[in-house]
C-alpha cells in the first residue's frame, strides 16, 4: 500500500519474533473500553499445558487503569479482565494467543461498559432456541490525516457506481490491509465469512458467522481488534462511524442476520413474522443501542429505512427488517436487521434481539 509518512520496520522486528521463548507463551487480553474502541495488554504465561492448547481455566484474572479508559473513576481505578475466549495469535503465532475478556469491578459487579455478561445471560437462558448471527461489519479506511484512503487532496473521487465489490487501481483502496485481515481472521479461527469492497470509495466489509449465542460477540470482537491491529502496521486508521463523510456517500452498518432452529425449519416464515412484529413494538429500544450517531445514516436514502419508522419486506434493502428473497420463496429462514450501526456493540445487539423475540432470563425461567 501506497503512503509517505507510514515507516515500516517489518524486516527488523522478524529478527526477534522468531527467537526462542524458553517454554513461555504470550498473552494478548483484549478489552472494549467506554466508547467502544479495542484496547490491549500483554501477559507472559510462564507455562504451556502439555496439550499445547490453553483453556479458560488456565489463564488468570488480571486488571488495568480503567481511568484511563472511561471505565472507572481515578480514585477507585482498578478494573479487573475476566479471559472468556481464546483465539490463536496471528502476530506472535504458537503458542501464544489473543484471550478476549470481560471487564468487572474491585466489588464483584460487572463494570458498566460490560455488556457481553448480560448478552450471556439471555443466551444461556434461552439457549434452546440455537439463535445463529451473522453480522456484516463495514469500515471505513483512513489516511493520517483523516481523509478516507485513496481519496484526492482537496478534492472527491468520482460518484458512487464502480466502486462497489470493485476490481483495479482507482476503484479499490487498501486491498492489502483487507487480505491481511482475511488470512489473520482465519488463522485466528474467526467465523469469518465473506469480505467485500463497499458502495463508497475506501469503505469495505466483511462477515463474521453464523455463529451461535454469545460466540458472535466474542468472534466480532477479535475481528475488530485484528482489523485495527493489522491497519495499524500499514500507516492507515479504521473508522467504524456510521457516516464519515457527509453528502452523497453511503453510510456504514452492521447489518444483523438472526434465525432461530424454528425459523430454519420448513413453515418458519411463521415464526420470522412473529418476531418481526415483537422487533416493530421496540424500534426505539433497539435504536437506542444501535450506535452511535446513527441518525446521520438512517435517513431512508443510501439503502436505509428511516431512523424515526419501522419497516420490513422482502428484497427491500431500505427497510429496517429485511427478508430476503430466497427465505420468501422457501417459506423459511433468517431475517436480516438492517438497523445497526457500525460502531454498535455486538453484544448489544445479540443480546436485545434475544430480549425482543424471546423475553428476558425471568421469561425463560417461567418457560
Amino acid at each position: 500500500m501506497a503512503g509517505t509518512t507510514h515507516v515500516s520496520y517489518t524486516a527488523n522486528l522478524l529478527k526477534y519474533m522468531s527467537l526462542d521463548q524458553k517454554g513461555s507463551a504470550i498473552a494478548e487480553y483484549i478489552w472494549i473500553d467506554s466508547t467502544g474502541g479495542v484496547r490491549s495488554k500483554s501477559k507472559t504465561l510462564p507455562k504451556i499445558p502439555p496439550s499445547g492448547e490453553f483453556k479458560i481455566e488456565d489463564l488468570p484474572e488480571w486488571n488495568f487503569d480503567g481511568s484511563s479508559t472511561g471505565q472507572a473513576p481515578g480514585d477507585n481505578s482498578d478494573v479487573y479482565l475476566r479471559p472468556v475466549a481464546i483465539f490463536p495469535d496471528p502476530f506472535r503465532k504458537a503458542p501464544n494467543i489473543l484471550v478476549i475478556c470481560e471487564c468487572w469491578n474491585a466489588d464483584g459487579t460487572p463494570n458498566k461498559y460490560n455488556y457481553r455478561y448480560e448478552a450471556n445471560k439471555l443466551m444461556e437462558a434461552h439457549k434452546d432456541q440455537k439463535p445463529w448471527f451473522g453480522l456484516e461489519q463495514e469500515y471505513t479506511l483512513l489516511d493520517m490525516n483523516d481523509r478516507p484512503y485513496g481519496w484526492p487532496v482537496g478534492g472527491f473521487p468520482g460518484p458512487q457506481g464502480p466502486y462497489y465489490c470493485g476490481v483495479g487501481a482507482g476503484k479499490v483502496f487498501c486491498r492489502d490491509i483487507v487480505e491481511a485481515h482475511f488470512k489473520a481472521c482465519l488463522y485466528a479461527g474467526i467465523k469469518i465469512s465473506g469480505t467485500n469492497a463497499e458502495v463508497m470509495p475506501a469503505q469495505w466489509e466483511f462477515q463474521v458467522g453464523p455463529c451461535e449465542g454469545i460466540e458472535l460477540g466474542d468472534h466480532l470482537w477479535c475481528a475488530r481488534f485484528l482489523l485495527n491491529r493489522i491497519a495499524e502496521e500499514f500507516g492507515a486508521k479504521i473508522t467504524l462511524h456510521p457516516k464519515p463523510i457527509p453528502g452523497d456517500w453511503n453510510g456504514a452498518g452492521l447489518h444483523s442476520n438472526f434465525s432461530s432452529e424454528d425459523m430454519r425449519k420448513p413453515g418458519g416464515m411463521k415464526h420470522i413474522e412473529a418476531a418481526i412484529k415483537k422487533l416493530e413494538g421496540r424500534h426505539k429500544e433497539h435504536i437506542a443501542v444501535y450506535g452511535e450517531d446513527n441518525t446521520l445514516r438512517l435517513t431512508g436514502r443510501h439503502e436505509t429505512g428511516s431512523i424515526d419508522a419501522f419497516t420490513y419486506g422482502v428484497a427491500n434493502r431500505g427497510a429496517s427488517i429485511r427478508i430476503p428473497r430466497e427465505v420468501g420463496h422457501k417459506g423459511y429462514g433468517y431475517f436480516e436487521d438492517r438497523r445497526p450501526a457500525s460502531n454498535a456493540d455486538p453484544y448489544q445487539i445479540t443480546g436485545i434481539l434475544m430480549e425482543t423475540i424471546f423475553g428476558g432470563v425471568d421469561d425463560a425461567k417461567k418457560a
